[in-house]
């Protein structure tokens, strides 16, 4: 992690960049942690952290000490308590994990890197674009890691899928698509693009490789039962190189599907998460674009198309617990003094986004530019026709 926030601006999305100050001799320690919050997604992190042997957890710190008991179990040596401040005073405690409600989190996490302690936590970062940057800067001035749980990044398959598109294996990105839509629980305080769109953004961000990036964002979204907020929306981004990105996410679909599918100039990527036995599968199939200087007068009268049919290729894929992953990689990235692979900003990246997609919904799907301030000019449909 550097000091400035120009200079973190200039790596590729999850690119690792190095931290202020060596670790030194306190590398080969075991790394005190607490976890805050017990609710839904605690008790894994609780889990996992327990699980990794560079970790020690000494804390579980909820408003509800009764509840982290039952968490914890009768013959925890982790303590229980409502303190945070407790948890931050304790010097043992390098570390901290959070996963509270969203609303929370910029205060738990700034006073985290205020008291010196290093910050995993849930996404989103937080619930405000100017908060996440102010908590990614503040961690960078403190030579402190922030990381983003975003829990999907870590899977052996997106980690496969971002070694392939950004060694060059699919060419050129073209399209970017994806499906994630079951029967599911109606959120009381979201609706369903903040609820499970953050899972696709946070890939898309973590696999584009460098130089590509969103640039503008448009959503439409649907309340057909009449729950009073989207049920049903599609998203599209756009992307710096002429690529668009869509994702479709639906509460009320009584199947479950979840799909990716990343098409390149050479290849294109099918992630199945539901097909255990072929969860990615690489097909050498496309379309292929004759250049206008190398046609001859004998076939100018020929389509400039053609297509390529070839094989398919399943990769092996390694199963494995994507937070286990997580605790693993947050863990190394403090021994080693470095950003995680999705460290802060990649967290603002995305909030970015679901920001421009609420504001695009309230705009009745105009597309809104990705880093656009409430008053921006927004770039509909007629004014990019115009433009072109």
């Amino acid at each position: 992690m550097t000091n400035t926030a120009d200079q973190v601006a200039h790596e590729a999305p999850g690119e690792h960049v190095e931290t202020a100050g060596a670790p030194g001799s306190r590398a080969a320690e075991r790394i005190g942690m607490a976890v805050v919050g017990a609710g839904y997604w605690g008790p894994n992190l609780v889990r996992n952290a327990q699980q990794t042997a560079a970790l020690r957890l000494h804390w579980l710190c909820d408003l509800d000490e009764a509840k982290s008991r039952r968490v914890l179990g009768e013959y925890s040596t982790v303590r229980p308590t409502t303190s945070y401040e407790e948890v931050l005073a304790d010097e043992r405690v390098r570390a901290v994990a959070i996963a509270t409600p969203a609303a929370g989190h910029y205060k738990l996490v700034r006073a985290a890197l205020e008291a010196g302690k290093h910050v995993l936590v849930e996404k989103p970062i937080t619930t405000s674009v100017e908060e996440a940057a102010e908590l990614c800067e503040l961690a960078e001035e403190r030579g402190l890691v922030l990381m983003t749980d975003h829990t999907f990044c870590y899977t052996p398959v997106v980690r496969r899928i971002r070694e392939l598109v950004h060694g060059g294996e699919i060419g050129d990105v073209q399209f970017f698509d994806s499906v994630r839509i079951n029967l599911g629980l109606v959120q009381p305080d979201v609706d369903v693009l903040w609820d499970l769109a953050p899972h696709d953004l946070s890939i898309l961000d973590f696999v584009l490789p460098p130089g590509v990036e969103p640039v503008g964002v448009s959503a439409q979204g649907a309340d057909p039962i009449g729950a009073g907020r989207a049920c049903v929306a599609y998203l599209t981004v756009r992307l710096s190189n002429g690529a668009l990105a869509h994702c479709h996410v639906n509460w009320l679909s009584p199947t479950k599907v979840r799909t990716t599918m990343i098409g390149g100039s050479r290849r294109t990527l099918v992630w199945d998460d539901l097909n255990p036995q072929a969860r990615l599968a690489v097909h050498d199939r496309g379309v292929d674009l004759t250049p206008p200087d190398e046609l001859t007068d004998a076939i100018r009268h020929q389509a400039l198309i053609s297509y390529r049919v070839g094989e398919m290729v399943a990769p092996a894929l390694v199963e494995q617990e994507a937070l286990r992953n997580v605790m693993a990689e947050f863990a190394a990235a403090i021994t080693e003094g470095r950003a995680p692979l999705t460290d802060g900003r990649s967290g603002l990246r995305v909030l970015k986004l679901l920001h421009a997609a609420s504001r695009s919904l309230e705009l009745g799907g105009a597309t809104v530019p990705v880093d656009a301030d409430d008053d921006v000019e927004l770039i509909t449909a007629q004014e990019r026709a115009t433009a072109r």
